[in-house]
This record gives structure tokens, C-alpha cells and sequence, in this order.
């Protein structure tokens, strides 16, 4: 063998070279083929990547291969301590399974997410989770299922987070029931009159949600009025931009008013104090996720929770678990109602 010192980049070519062995020989002792490699050729292969410092390229071994040990997490916004509680479920699954995440934000939007997912195949990550709202524009939700099931049929596994409107495996969250238990909790408390604040129509999140809310009202006769319902983005500004809309109309015929999520909640805790109305005494307010911050806000936020660290470990238990091994393909996740001091009752204010 040659004793000459390499430095620079080395390349699979080398390291054959060095060994007095073939390309493929090379490749199979440094790439773990199961395919047999004679122990002496092996060792001088291992000897010559040694000394030439050469390193093997996973990826580049992984597509071979058919799969990676990553995966990917495509969430709405990392900012929302909605997604970034599943993304810590998931990552936490991975770890124990030995698997990396990356992780991508589609700003909830349609057009983004399939780009991400187009960019994402090429890849080939192990697996693909969506965790978000799904969107009711149908065109961009056909292409991509397209999208998916191409990485499905070539090896990959997707799992959804949040309705069960595609044909993968879904972790679901019961959002209509969670807001109709809320509902019947808050009229439970004395409170009749309600306004809420809710996303865009084409997000089915928010509208399961408010459809659940309005249901729950609708057991006890009680009409959410469409005047005192408002939308905007799924956020903490169109929560605080929907809370002064509503204060600047007047809130004489609303005493609750329900934000369909705890940003959006905590957002509009802070329109109304914008506006000198004191959340929790002057207007009562819920939301829906129970994110950690909503205990620490004054005051503490009533809402719907979900654990959310478990639905991203589901998540990532749903797409390692063995093809075949279970014909479900739909994981409901229940909710609880949790209230808290910013729906004292109408008694107590």
C-alpha cells in the first residue's frame, strides 16, 4: 500500500486506492453492507480510512439505503408554545428512539407546507409530521396527499397533527368537543352573554372550535350572536387587534368573551386593557390549549387543555410503529376543561 500522507479532502476513490482494494469492496466494508467483505480486505480498508482521515457520508449512505435517521417536524409557528410543546414531544421520542429532528415553519400556510414537503422528499427522511390546522382550500390539500403518498410508497411514514382529513395516520384532538365541554362549564359559572375571536374560516381548527362553542350554547339556549364574533390571524395580535374591535363597539351585551386559542386569549387580555376594561372583573375571558404561560398571565386563563407534550410523543410513536401491526390510523387525544380566574362567575364580579 501507499504510505503517503493525504491531506484535503479524501474521497471513497482514496481510500480504495490506498487499500489495493475495488471501489465497491471500499464501500461495502465502510458502509455496513450485508453483504459479506473478506475480514482481511476489511481491515485494510478501515487501516487506509484511517490514516487518510477519511469519514463516510451518512447522508449520502442513508439515501442509498432507502431511509435517514431523521425526522422531519413541520410546524405552523415556532413561536406558538402550541407547536413548540408537540415539537418537544417529538424530539423527546426521537431521542429515546434513537432519531434526529429538523424541524420547518409553514406560517400556516397552504402553499408554503407543500413546498416544504416537495423540498423534504428529496431528503429522504424517515418520517414527515404535520402539526397544524389543516386548511380547507382543497386544491393545495390534493396535491399534498399526492405528495405524501409518494413519500409513502417509497418507504417513508407521515403522521398528521390535528384532523383527520387525509388518509394518514392522525393524532386528533377533540377541539369541537373541548369547546362545547367549555361552553357548558362557562354557562355553569352564570354567564349568558358571549362574544368570541377566532382565525380565519379556512383554517378547520378554528372553526371546529367556534362551532363547538356555539353548540355547547345552543344546549342551554343560548344564541352566540355573529355581531360579537371576531376573526383574524391565529395569533396573539389578532386576538389583541379582535379584543379592541370588540371594546370599541361596546361590550354592554357581552360579559365572556372566548378566544378559540390561548395566544389569541392572551392577546386579547391585552386589547382590553388597551381599551381601560379589566379582564376577569369588566369582561371575562377563556381560551383553548392550556399552554404553560396561561397560568402565570393575571389573571390565570380558564381554557380547554390538551397534553400537548404527549400528542408529540403519539405522534412519533404513531409513524415507528410497525406496517400492519394496527389497522387504525386515527389517535384521539381528549381534552379537559380547566378553569381558572379569569371566568370567576357572574356572581363573583
Amino acid at each position: 500500500m501507499s504510505t503517503t500522507q493525504r491531506t484535503g479532502s479524501v474521497t471513497l476513490h482514496d481510500v480504495a486506492r490506498e487499500a489495493g482494494v475495488s471501489l465497491a469492496t471500499a464501500s461495502r466494508a465502510l458502509n455496513g453492507s450485508a453483504r459479506t467483505v473478506n475480514d482481511e480486505y476489511r481491515q485494510r480498508v478501515m487501516a487506509a480510512a484511517l490514516k487518510l482521515n477519511y469519514s463516510t457520508n451518512l447522508s449520502a449512505q442513508a439515501v442509498a439505503k432507502g431511509s435517514t435517521t431523521s425526522v422531519a417536524l413541520l410546524v405552523g409557528d415556532i413561536a406558538d408554545p402550541y407547536f413548540s410543546s408537540i415539537a418537544a414531544g417529538v424530539i423527546r421520542g426521537s431521542e429515546e428512539a434513537g432519531l434526529i429532528v429538523t424541524m420547518s415553519v409553514t406560517e400556516r400556510s397552504p402553499e408554503r407546507e407543500l413546498e416544504l414537503v416537495r423540498a423534504l422528499r428529496g431528503q429522504r427522511p424517515r418520517v414527515i409530521i404535520l402539526a397544524g390546522s389543516r386548511s380547507s382550500e382543497e386544491e393545495h390539500q390534493s396535491a399534498l396527499a399526492q405528495e405524501l403518498q409518494s413519500f409513502e410508497g417509497n418507504g417513508g411514514r407521515v403522521v398528521f397533527v390535528s384532523q383527520h382529513e387525509l388518509p394518514f395516520d392522525t393524532v386528533r384532538i377533540d377541539n369541537y368537543g373541548g369547546a362545547r365541554a367549555l361552553a357548558t362549564s362557562l354557562v355553569g359559572l352564570g354567564y349568558t352573554r358571549f362574544g368570541a375571536i377566532t382565525g380565519e374560516h379556512a383554517l378547520i381548527t378554528a372553526r371546529d372550535r367556534l362551532a363547538g362553542f356555539s353548540d355547547g350554547l345552543a344546549e342551554h339556549g343560548i344564541t352566540l350572536d355573529p355581531r360579537n364574533v371576531e376573526s383574524g390571524g391565529f395569533t396573539r395580535d389578532g386576538g389583541f387587534d379582535g379584543a379592541v374591535r370588540l371594546a370599541d363597539r361596546g361590550l354592554d351585551d357581552v360579559e365572556l368573551v372566548f378566544a378559540v386559542n390561548d395566544v389569541m386569549a392572551i392577546g386579547a387580555m391585552s386589547g382590553f386593557r388597551s381599551r381601560g376594561i379589566e379582564p376577569g372583573t369588566q369582561v371575562a375571558v377563556a381560551g383553548f390549549d392550556d399552554i404553560q404561560a396561561v397560568r402565570d398571565v393575571t389573571p390565570a386563563l380558564t381554557t380547554v387543555s390538551i397534553p400537548l407534550f404527549e400528542v408529540g410523543e403519539s405522534a412519533l410513536a404513531l409513524a415507528l410503529r410497525p406496517r400492519g401491526a394496527d389497522a387504525e390510523r386515527d389517535l384521539a387525544v381528549a381534552t379537559s376543561v380547566v378553569l381558572r380566574a379569569s371566568t370567576p362567575g357572574v356572581a363573583a364580579r
